[in-house]
């Protein structure tokens, strides 16, 4: 077959297209297919009209209109879906059902009513995107939202099958009247890969290499900020010689808010803010730390979400405590392969990071646990297979 992945925005510096259509895309190859991702480059413009190949997949980065956003929009989607129809190909793949790539795929769906002959599409979904989800997370305007909560329930009872990246958002999509049959479950996955450099990091940041480091990968949206000053103030106490380490940056300036709190409350000392760093050098700063934290508030973004950064975390080998809600009881069988904790409650968070400080032993059996769980039962080539048949099915 002949695959082209619609893609919602550019390779930087988001990392949707790399942490879940790429490895998809490299596995479909390998299974034979031929997958081309085509993207909206608005994120990073400097990319706009070239062509790359990423591991052996060719990434086609359209032309963007000089027009500005609002009277640039048609074209945009009217370029995504002239370069799809370009590579002669028997299936489109809309990861997202919003925006540029949207548009396009609804041309795809209006076209193929008037009796055109077009591939068949399909839908990928990584996120809630209507009321609870990502519409009231981004300061979309109203006719924006408007848009997207249309797009996101009418592609998904137009399009050929949809994949859905969380049981939460199974469920959603079976809400909305698509058949069972349409929908398949394709979480986030993995693949082995060699670990980062720690010791280059700690040197860069002066951490000793026997202090204990308990890190937060974060872009800060999941949780309120309240309550992770009042975790990190806990654990502290609890903990005072752990040095705490944050990796990546907020919407709203909460890593500076996280900073400022350090100092009215007692751990400005032990605390390192990174803040955003380069995709390249992400597996360097995972493997400078001894166990990690994922806070996530029980609210309908976060039980649709299916978060790339927690199968990171356990892939590092990192024993991860997270709250229990959504996938992270997918990819955490709590007591043995990470800990889950009652949602929101910040002082069991604090008193399972304090117990695990001075142990070693446990951190690493843990740790190995997680990653060898989703290497077992989250393989991209597992899902991929299936994705496949899926494909096959609709196409018959």
């Amino acid at each position: 077959m002949r695959i082209v992945f619609l893609a919602p925005f550019g390779i930087r510096p988001k990392g949707t297209v790399i942490a879940r259509m790429l490895p998809l895309a490299v596995e479909l190859q390998k299974l034979g297919h031929t997958v081309i991702i085509i993207v909206p480059p608005y994120t990073n413009p400097e990319d706009s009209g070239k062509t790359e190949l990423l591991r052996g997949v060719r990434l086609v980065n359209v032309n963007l209109p000089s027009c500005g956003k609002v009277p640039g929009a048609l074209p945009l989607a009217w370029r995504m879906f002239r370069a799809a129809l370009t590579e002669k190909t028997d299936v489109i793949h809309l990861f997202k059902p919003k925006g540029y790539g949207g548009l396009a795929a609804m041309l795809i769906v209006l076209l193929k009513r008037l009796g055109m002959r077009m591939p068949q599409l399909f839908l990928d979904t990584d996120d809630w995107e209507g009321a609870g989800g990502m519409n009231d997370l981004h300061p979309y305007s109203s006719a924006e939202k408007r848009l997207f909560v249309f797009q996101e329930k009418w592609l998904s009872l137009n399009a050929a099958g949809v994949t859905v990246a969380s049981r939460e958002l199974e469920k959603l999509t079976a809400g909305m009247g698509v058949p069972q049959s349409k929908i398949m479950y394709l979480p986030n996955c993995v693949e082995a890969k060699n670990g980062g450099d720690g010791k280059k990091i700690r040197h860069k940041l002066g951490i000793a290499p026997e202090t204990v480091v308990l890190l937060l990968y974060s872009r800060f949206f999941e949780f309120t900020q309240e309550r992770l000053h009042l975790l990190f103030a806990e654990i502290h106490r609890l903990a005072p010689e752990l040095r705490l380490l944050v990796v990546g940056k907020g919407r709203n300036r909460e890593e500076e808010q996280l900073q400022e709190a350090s100092g009215r409350m007692g751990f400005n000392n032990v605390l390192t803010v990174a803040g955003w760093v380069e995709p390249e050098d992400i597996s360097d700063y995972l493997a400078a730390a001894d166990m990690a934290v994922y806070p996530l508030d029980d609210t309908l973004l976060n039980r649709a979400k299916c978060p790339a950064k927690l199968t990171e975390l356990l892939m590092a080998g990192l024993p991860v405590v997270a709250d229990n809600v959504g996938q992270a009881a997918e990819y955490v069988d709590s007591g043995k392969t990470g800990i889950l904790c009652q949602p929101g409650d910040w002082r069991e968070m604090a008193a399972v990071v304090g117990s695990f400080t001075g142990n070693a032993s446990i951190r690493h059996e843990i740790g190995e646990a997680g990653r060898h769980y989703l290497l077992q039962h989250f393989s991209w080539r597992k899902y991929v297979e299936n994705m496949q048949d899926f494909y096959s099915m609709e196409l018959q």
